[in-house]
């Protein structure tokens, strides 16, 4: 029988990771515990910009959806939402492969200070301090919310089926507000001994750290905070 796993992404995400692990024979569950909606604000303003920074692929989607600039660079935190901002269309992106500390690190070792101020495309929810690392250094970080993530009341049927059928083995987790909020809707449906037979597997200690609340099969946390990392992690533990 073949592995099964929940994703909880917000649908945007899931699916591309869906098809990646169904590639790998890997049935996957769709039940996104976040959804990205727009935020009410006011549209970017470029001027005197010299680079975007991006947090997750929702930060270059909502760019995108309010301003037709291809071609300001971005430094993306991760290959997830850099390869987001290049499908956009967006002409010259970095990825730094990681968290907002090489995020920060990236921009130092790329950017020049004195040559115009970073405009960070974030959500209502900001995790960690970006422009608290960069600034210390001396650059000009002006933060635009674009976007705003809400969450889910309830499991879905499909994944409390699974849980109760014990057919999931394990459930994808990428953020720590994902991971409080599923440990949230399983406490609340009552179905926290079904995560005795799930392994949780986490994007960073962060995550796993939020998901200590329940019981599970096993924890695996990616070596590294990135979504190849994590795969493979379920490389190794498939079959």
């Amino acid at each position: 029988m073949g592995m099964r796993l929940l994703i909880t992404r917000p649908l945007e995400d899931a699916k591309p990771l869906a098809d990646l692990l169904n590639e790998r024979g890997i049935e996957t569950v769709l039940d996104p515990l976040l959804s990205i909606i727009d935020a009410d604000t006011p549209d970017p303003d470029l001027t005197g910009i010299q680079a975007l920074l991006v947090t997750s692929a929702n930060g270059a989607r909502a760019f995108a959806r309010r301003d037709e600039t291809r071609h300001i660079p971005v430094c993306a935190v991760g290959d997830a939402s850099a390869q987001a901002a290049r499908d956009l269309g967006f002409s010259a992106v970095t990825s730094a492969g990681g968290d907002v500390e090489t995020l920060a690190d990236l921009v130092k070792n790329t950017l020049d200070p004195g040559k115009g101020a970073l405009l960070h495309i974030a959500g209502t929810r900001v995790a960690g301090d970006l422009s608290g690392l960069l600034e210390a250094a001396g650059y000009s970080v002006r933060r635009q919310v674009l976007y705003q993530a809400t969450s889910a009341k309830a499991l879905s049927p499909e994944t409390l089926e699974g849980l109760d059928a014990g057919s999931l083995d394990g459930v994808l987790l990428y953020s720590p507000r994902t991971a409080t909020q599923f440990t949230r809707l399983v406490l609340e449906a009552g179905r926290e001994d079904r995560c005795r037979a799930v392994i949780a597997y986490c994007l960073s200690q962060a995550v796993a750290d939020n998901a200590r609340d329940l019981s599970w099969r096993g924890v695996a946390v990616a070596g590294e905070p990135n979504q190849q990392a994590l795969l493979e992690i379920i490389d190794g533990t498939d079959g």
